[in-house]
């Protein structure tokens, strides 16, 4: 099979795939505008609003990166009984997501972050949330939903989508994890540092450089290839996981991948691009590198394709899902694959 044959299939093949997100939802509203003089109350710029709108945020970006590859995504969230909550559901609508998997709490409010643009520069965010873990009554109702989800439909592969929002407590990990490894569903995890340790025996880990140094209580220097190899490892063995991915910014993308006694690294350099905004591009990594684990791509593919999507939607302003067009283009693009 040639290569454009082979990752034309490969793209075909994720449109079949359910992907079952879990983690923290948010609606990321905008207020778009243009800067042309100071305020004369304080030293800050004036935004003349033009445009405001409200986009699916947090974990709901992951299902929007999964909704553009062609995949079904599976959303499992808790919202709440609120204004925001409603509209949130509205815009889930609006994309044609099902909620079957989201839950409402009287006990929270649904998060939302505010960011201001003007002249097409980010100046200030405003975030309105409540970042306690769920109680009990919400835990216990969230994991009987996802439950009963992964028992009516193939499920493929499931993604942890944690901002330390309070969605994914340890017993949530716990319960899903084992669940997941019962029915040999593969798990890949975006983690933060509040549950950072509590992820063990999964498929896929996706750390920044920052949260692998706090995750690990660690300080290092990460372009130091021998230095990042140990810590990696350290991290692998300790939480027993097949793949590491760490994305290192500006520096690309590093990967470390488990097979019995085997041990295969690659480091990935970012390409070339004209940043616009780099939000949302930790969801997109983590969305294609979970299509790709279910599809059992290989630890290079799986790292080579997420650098280039993640690569992708840092050229537009605001969080927004990847190309799937552009992404195949780019990758049939490469010499290397």
């Amino acid at each position: 099979m040639t290569k454009n044959k082979k990752y034309k299939q490969l793209f075909e093949d994720f449109t079949k795939l359910n992907v079952l997100i879990i983690g923290d939802v948010m609606i990321d509203a905008y207020l778009w505008g243009k800067v042309e003089r100071l305020s004369p109350e304080a030293p800050v710029p004036i935004v003349s609003v033009k445009k405001r709108e409200e986009r699916l945020g947090g974990a709901a970006n992951v299902a929007l990166n999964i909704k553009a590859m062609g995949a079904t995504p599976i959303l499992c969230s808790v919202i709440g009984e609120d204004t925001k909550g409603e509209t949130f559901l509205k815009l889930m609508g609006n994309e044609d997501l099902k909620p079957i998997g989201i839950c409402k709490s009287k006990d929270r409010i649904t998060t939302t972050k505010f960011r201001i643009i003007g002249n097409n520069t980010q100046m200030l965010r405003v975030d309105e949330e409540i970042t306690s873990a769920l109680n009990n009554r919400d835990t216990e109702n969230l994991i009987n939903v996802i439950f009963s989800i992964i028992q009516s439909m193939d499920i493929h592969v499931i993604i942890f989508q944690d901002y330390d929002k309070g969605t994914i407590t340890e017993k949530v990990i716990k319960k899903l994890i084992d669940k997941a490894n019962e029915k040999k569903i593969p798990v890949a995890v975006d983690p933060k540092k509040k549950n950072f340790l509590k992820y063990k025996n999964i498929t896929l880990f996706k750390p920044n450089i920052m949260e692998l140094m706090e995750g690990l209580k660690v300080d290092f220097n990460h372009t130091d290839i021998k230095e990042l190899n140990q810590i990696v490892l350290k991290l692998q063995q300790t939480l027993s996981i097949q793949n590491a991915l760490v994305t290192l910014s500006e520096d690309g993308l590093y990967i470390s991948s488990k097979s019995g006694n085997q041990r295969f690294i690659h480091s990935i350099p970012a390409h070339v691009r004209s940043i616009a905004d780099v939000s949302g591009a930790g969801d997109t990594v983590i969305s294609i590198a979970a299509l790709c684990i279910a599809k059992r791509c290989s630890p290079f593919e799986i790292a080579t394709i997420s650098n280039l999507a993640g690569g992708l939607v840092c050229e537009e302003v605001g969080v927004i899902p990847v190309n799937s067009e552009k992404l195949l283009a780019e990758v049939l693009k490469l010499g290397n694959l």
